[in-house]
């Protein structure tokens, strides 16, 4: 897309005629080409009359059906980027109001506005359409969508930074406000925190801007109007400068003065990232580790390290501030959560302020909550009905009920949510947030989007019903009766119907001569009622044919526990983004099981690295494994046989060939090359009686690939705060070997050297702060030594040695 392309690329209004129906009123500033009624039913939901307010989420150019066809392109770059998948697709949000009118025919006037934009954060439009559709209603001219359409597109994006999906992912799975708050172009000359004894000063950025691919999300036209504006403009974002602390890193260990332990912010860690990056006192509300304060203080120490604003901090030494900051900007900065971009909509002299989340992945669209979606099916609310089946029923009779829609989401299935007298956006909010469900948040899988309907009608139902694998919502209990689904979600009474003839439309795929089954040492062919293997063994009759499976669950499952946990932090008012990070971690597990199964099965996998143990020979480099993490064989039988069923039917789907797609290009992209991080991460996090060699290996090896931004990015990705943060890396600090724990330290100095690493250095422990601050101190102090051996004396050197370095080895 090119630089100025439009925020808003239609307005339409919709209007109830009592004769005529729903009648699509205006479209500005262009018709689109498509099917008139359609538009105005999605418009006008069944039942409007009867609710003040609701409001409906559409898609276009999703399908054959609902693809717009305007006189003129909605810009110079529309058929490059139609080329890119996702590329061309619109998301339209809409907003109806019923006013009582004893002078209308029926005593109620119907009225419904959509904004039609490329952003899947359609959320952000709906303070100016309620403003706007109240200026229609008291005067109904096309004037009125002028107005909106000219306001919001005046909306001031051009400071938003474009996040990579590491970034996205780090920013998504903390609650800290000021997590990347200095990759906004208001902190352009943001420095290295780890150069403890330079000035500030204004240098240029390094390193080449990221390239748009590097983005998980670069399919979405949003990032990719961002990329090319930055390129066609010749400047560069505000992340530049935050991504070229390592240009401007000090090349040797950190200096004496940065492990200062009466001064350290990474011993105390009661500094936010503001404060990493000198920000005043009054921004410290925004710090997530200000619990370490009182216990910091009863050991009555300080908190001024490299890069604390007390010390020499990022933008000077001490009481020194930045040349391009006012106090007053810094302040507005710190009271802002920089999980979003702050700008505003000047609309009919109201100015509406706008947070815009700058870590939303495609398949997230609107504020679909997974929360509620549990909720609403949990196990002790939900009447689960219909047939058992092998691609839904993991766990027999006991699968929860989210597992079932999970399943019936990743295998392709056609879910219907049906909300009979609800709103249309509760419908609407239940097929988004089991998008957000299926694919993981949109960071692991992706296809569901393009066969959603949040709010489908009787109108056009052949088109969207010939969609494979539909997700649609429906007010209207005459699709119940239709049968057209396999399953059915209603929202109003808590049930989950699976369709009856769901073997006719997905036949079981498991027979007794499945290969994983008879191939011996894996799995036994017939197990004892409840195990783990009757949930794979078809059941027949004396004939042989094959009739419905009538499967064992058991109350202590993978799956099962899983829900319980989440339903905890639920019950527990953990955030939304929490939930989401335990689905996408849920799903990641999923694709990880699924290579393993292709490997047993067909003998290699294309979606993940292959399975291989570490290995130390004589007179051979020493290797590291790759591949799922599994405790021992028996946990990876368990888990291959739980999981065959629905591995077999994603493997048939649209979705798999995607991830497919995606998994080469990630291998191909990532910054980290060359082994695979999650396997070595989740050795350190589970794996017992670890080699010293395997150790080793796996710290020099994180190491030797950590010199730039984007890696160490990637590698914070992986270790977010609900895994604990750090905490595998820092058992390092604790090896039996010297040689672990020096690494342990290199690579943490190489962490520290940016503000992100900081925050995640600061959410470690205090005894694991302490201890990495120990040994990096003496490290540095065993480097100074050598040094000052190997070099000549000279007058020149007779200086007193730094008092600093005296009162560190004294704090210790």
């Amino acid at each position: 897309m090119s630089h100025d392309a439009q925020h808003c690329s239609f307005v339409l209004v919709a209007d109830f005629d009592i004769d005529r129906g729903a009648q699509l009123t205006y479209q500005f500033p262009q018709p689109l080409g498509t099917d008139e009624g359609l538009l105005a039913n999605l418009m006008l939901p069944d039942g409007a009359e009867r609710q003040p307010i609701d409001w409906t989420i559409f898609f276009l150019n999703q399908t054959p059906f609902n693809t717009i066809k305007p006189v003129l392109a909605l810009d110079s770059n529309e058929g490059t980027d139609a080329a890119e998948e996702g590329a061309s697709m619109l998301y339209g949000i809409n907003l109806v109001r019923t006013k009582l009118d004893k002078t209308a025919r029926r005593g109620a006037i119907v009225k419904a506005m959509a904004i039609v934009t490329r952003y899947p954060f359609v959320q952000i439009f709906k303070p100016v359409l309620l403003l706007a559709l109240d200026d229609y209603f008291m005067n109904p001219s096309q004037d009125c969508l002028a107005r909106l359409f000219d306001a919001v597109n005046e909306m001031d994006f051009s400071n938003m930074p474009v996040l990579t999906r590491y970034e996205k992912l780090i920013m998504r799975n903390t609650e800290r406000q000021d997590v990347m708050i200095g990759r906004g172009d208001d902190y352009t000359n943001y420095q290295d925190p780890g150069t403890a004894t330079q000035h500030t000063t204004s240098l240029p950025s390094t390193r080449p801007g990221h390239r748009p691919t590097n983005s998980g999300d670069s399919r979405v036209s949003f990032d990719d109007m961002r990329a090319r504006r930055d390129r066609d403009s010749g400047t560069r974002n505000g992340g530049e400068s935050y991504k070229s602390a390592s240009a401007m890193r000090s090349p040797t260990s950190p200096s004496e003065a940065s492990f200062s332990l009466d001064r350290s912010a990474v011993w105390v860690g009661d500094e936010s990232g503001l404060d990493q990056m000198g920000f005043v006192a009054t921004a410290s509300a925004a710090s997530a580790s200000s619990s370490s304060v009182s216990s910091a203080a009863g050991r009555g120490r300080r908190s001024t390290d490299a890069s604390s604003s007390s010390s020499h901090g990022a933008y000077g030494r001490g009481g020194e501030t930045a040349p391009s900051l006012t106090g007053a900007s810094v302040t507005s900065a710190a009271l802002k959560d920089s999980h979003f971009f702050h700008t505003a909509i000047n609309y009919n002299e109201h100015l509406l302020p706008v947070k815009v989340p700058l870590s939303t992945f495609p398949e997230e669209v609107g504020e679909g909550s997974v929360s509620m979606l549990c909720q609403t099916f949990s196990p002790a609310t939900t009447t689960m009905s219909g047939p058992l089946h092998p691609h839904l029923h993991t766990n027999g009779t006991l699968t929860p009920p989210v597992i079932v829609l999970f399943n019936a989401l990743i295998t392709g299935k056609r879910v219907i949510f049906l909300g009979h007298h609800k709103l249309a956006e509760n419908v609407s909010n239940h097929v988004l947030a089991a998008c957000a469900l299926g694919s993981g948040s949109g960071i692991v899988l992706r296809g569901f989007i393009k066969r959603a309907f949040p709010y489908a009608t009787l109108i056009n139902r052949e088109e969207w019903e010939s969609i494979p694998g539909y997700i649609a919502g429906v007010t209207n209990p005459i699709f119940e009766t239709a049968g057209s689904w396999d399953l059915l979600c209603d929202i109003g009474t808590n049930r989950m119907v699976v369709s009856k003839d769901i073997y006719l439309n997905h036949p079981a795929s498991w027979s007794s001569s499945n290969p994983l089954i008879m191939r011996s040492g894996t799995l036994k062919a017939e197990g004892s009622v409840g195990s783990e293997e009757d949930a794979v063994r078809v059941q027949t009759k004396e004939g042989g044919s094959t009739q419905k499976p009538e499967f064992a669950g058991r109350p202590d499952s993978a799956d099962n526990i899983f829900i319980e946990d989440v339903l905890g932090a639920i019950h527990s008012h953990y955030s939304e983004a929490h939930v989401r990070a335990k689905f996408t971690e849920y799903v990641i597990r999923f694709v990880r099981i699924a290579a393993r199964y292709e490997e047993d099965v067909l003998g290699s996998t294309s979606i993940a690295w292959p399975t291989a143990a570490y290995t130390e020979r004589p007179g051979e480099k020493p290797r590291l494994g790759s591949g799922g993490f599994f405790a021992d064989e028996a946990a990876c039988a368990k888990d291959l046989a739980v999981n065959a069923s629905r591995i077999e039917a994603w493997r048939r789907t649209e979705c798999y060939k995607l991830f497919q797609a995606d998994w080469k290009h990630m291998v191909a992209t990532n910054p980290i090359q060359g082994f695979d991080l999650p396997h070595q991460l989740s050795r350190l996090r589970f794996a017992k009686n670890m080699p010293d060699g395997e150790a080793e290996l796996i710290f020099r090896t994180i190491a030797e690939n950590l010199h730039t931004y984007d890696q160490v990015t990637e590698l914070l990705a992986w270790l977010p705060p609900h895994l604990h943060g750090l905490q595998p890396l820092s058992f390092g600090l604790f090896h039996q070997q010297e040689s672990v724990r020096e690494l342990t330290v290199d690579l943490f100095n190489e962490l520290r050297a940016y503000p992100i690493g900081v925050q995640f250095l600061q959410a470690l422990n205090h005894f694991q702060r302490y201890a990495y601050v120990r040994q990096a101190h003496a490290k540095e102090q065993r480097i100074r030594d050598a040094q000052s051996l190997q070099m000549p004396h000279s007058a020149f050197m007779s200086r007193t040695p730094s008092n600093r370095s005296e009162s560190s080895l004294g704090a210790l």
